[in-house]
């Protein structure tokens, strides 16, 4: 056993794929001990809102400022509030009302917005205008309103006894506060799906579960075509006539037909994640039943299987101790890609509607059915997804790689 794990860890692909499936599982492990939120629990009043650092507006007010004399931090704010499609909305504005375009400088900030508030009116009716781009414009106007005033903003609060709004304070374009400061700080580094949710932690969760998924459908197809397949090779005859019956007609209908029939076929209330992966392991062992019989065939009639029946040993004890460690290895192998295809057939499955309950657990793809259903590819809210098949490549990428590497040790031929 020593000397086999030796040379497992020799391979190189399997250290690689090995190194990325543990780091995948010490993440999912750790990151809950520090961040123990519930992964379904909304914190954003909105949709997607995108990957950053978010600081409450009112406990910053409270904070101490410091003044910091920053040269591009006006050039930013204004940036973040004119982008170069709102000066070329600008320019089709300031044109329509009959300004030359020889005069309107899109480069010189400070001269377009001072051309837009001389000339802007609301109430003008500008020939083509459709309501919509009107009501952006007046939208457009009031983000420009101030932009290069140098006047900091006064903050008031109604007296309870006159109801007149008094200034207490005022804030400057040059004051800063220390994060570390602000009792509301959020770091949301993969932002909030479409439902206000922690995309990370969503994803971390869901990882888990997922996981949980294909380890369960793995144990499942490999069990029940492991034991197949060994009935079927060592008895053969009637036996194996059956079997090999129920796993052609197995094999001729798509695992993923089945899959589809039997999960709508459940019901929504009742697809728990261990009822997914149970359906998934019950689909997914023809194949290693047909790859264990051929093996099995071919050891039945070895030298020690022989003296083991002259022995008079019964059947289970021949299949458990002179058959199965010849295939053990194999097995272990077939075992990491039922993991690999439980974790994406659940993915298929979910895409479809027909995966886990979505009130339950979130898994990975969940995850992609409510970023597609949200259309967050076409709005290009790329944290709500790409994670997601990130982890789902890696996950499957790992494993393959640790196939690849335990083959090429069990495999004589594809030794060095």
């Amino acid at each position: 056993m020593k000397h086999t794990l030796q040379q497992v860890f020799r391979s190189g692909k399997f250290v690689v794929g090995f190194c990325i499936f543990v780091t995948i599982l010490l993440i999912v492990t750790i990151y809950p001990l520090f961040i123990t939120a519930s992964p379904l629990e909304i914190i954003g009043q909105g949709t997607f809102f995108p990957p950053g650092i978010y600081v409450s507006v009112y406990d910053s007010l409270g904070s101490s400022p410091h003044t910091l004399n920053l040269g591009d931090a006006s050039a930013k704010r204004i940036a973040s509030k004119l982008n170069n499609d709102d000066r070329l909305a600008m320019r089709e504005w300031l044109v329509a009302a009959g300004i030359p375009e020889a005069e309107i400088d899109l480069a010189d900030t400070e001269k377009l917005i001072n051309q837009w508030e001389t000339n802007y009116d609301p109430k003008k009716n500008v020939p083509g205008m459709t309501n919509a781009k009107r009501n952006y414009f007046i939208r457009l106007n009031n983000a420009l309103k101030g932009l290069l005033s140098a006047d900091g903003a006064i903050i008031a609060v109604k007296n309870p006894e006159t109801g007149v709004l008094e200034q207490t304070g005022i804030v400057n374009q040059s004051d800063y506060v220390n994060v570390s400061q602000v009792a509301g700080v959020r770091v949301l580094p993969l932002g909030t799906d479409n439902f206000g949710r922690d995309v990370l932690t969503e994803l971390v969760k869901a990882t888990v579960v997922s996981l949980q998924i294909g380890f369960v459908a793995g144990l499942v197809a490999t069990l029940i075509g492991l034991t197949l397949g060994l009935l079927a090779g060592y008895i053969g005859g009637l036996v194996d006539d059956v079997i090999m019956f129920i796993t052609t007609l197995f094999t001729v209908i798509p695992s993923i037909v089945l899959l589809i029939l039997i999960s709508f076929s459940i019901g929504q209330d009742k697809r728990g994640a261990f009822t997914i992966a149970v359906v998934i392991g019950f689909t997914a062992w023809p194949w290693l039943t047909r790859a264990v019989r051929s093996q099995v065939m071919s050891l039945r009639n070895r030298d020690h299987v022989n003296l083991s029946k002259l022995s008079g040993h019964s059947i289970v004890h021949i299949i458990l101790n002179d058959i199965l460690p010849y295939v053990a290895s194999y097995v272990v192998m077939a075992l990491i890609l039922q993991i690999a295809s439980g974790i994406l057939a659940e993915a298929q499955l979910s895409i479809l509607g027909l995966g886990p309950r979505t009130t339950e657990v979130p898994t990975l793809g969940l995850m992609m059915n409510w970023a597609m259903i949200y259309q967050a590819h076409i709005l290009g809210k790329w944290w709500a997804y790409f994670p997601v098949l990130v982890t789902i490549a890696l996950i499957t990428f790992s494993m393959n790689l640790m196939n690849t590497g335990l083959d090429q040790v069990f495999n004589p031929a594809l030794r060095d």
